[in-house]
């Protein structure tokens, strides 16, 4: 009895260790990067078009979620909403340089316009 209750003692404290030691760093370059995106972002003006806008704020919600998951040590967790985060940022970036390039083809066209009556 005496021997089965140390074995499944040591058992335990072996998977213990063992899970401790799995554990995965804290993902501090893809939080760097995800922060990185979200600020691109807003100096795209991504808050100016809706979906962008959207998209930004998933991106800054996750990074905030992530930033506790990692205060918890929960990493794997935090890696993997970070990496949303990051694609959510950065499809905002891609959103803003959208509506930016639009806006400077419609100013684009009426400049044309303008030159061409003369105005």
């Amino acid at each position: 009895m005496r021997t089965s209750v140390f074995f499944i003692s040591a058992v335990t404290l072996s998977l213990s260790l063992a899970a401790c030691g799995s554990s995965l760093p804290p993902p501090s370059d893809r939080l760097a990067s995800a922060e990185a995106a979200a600020r691109s972002a807003r100096e795209l003006g991504a808050e100016k078009e809706p979906k962008a806008q959207l998209h930004l704020r998933l991106a800054s919600e996750q990074i905030d979620q992530a930033k506790k998951l990692m205060a918890d040590n929960d990493n794997k967790r935090a890696d993997l909403i970070l990496q949303r985060a990051n694609a959510d940022a950065e499809l905002a970036v891609m959103l803003a340089k959208e509506n930016n390039a639009k806006s400077d083809a419609e100013k684009a066209q009426e400049k044309l316009k303008n030159l061409k009556t003369g105005k």
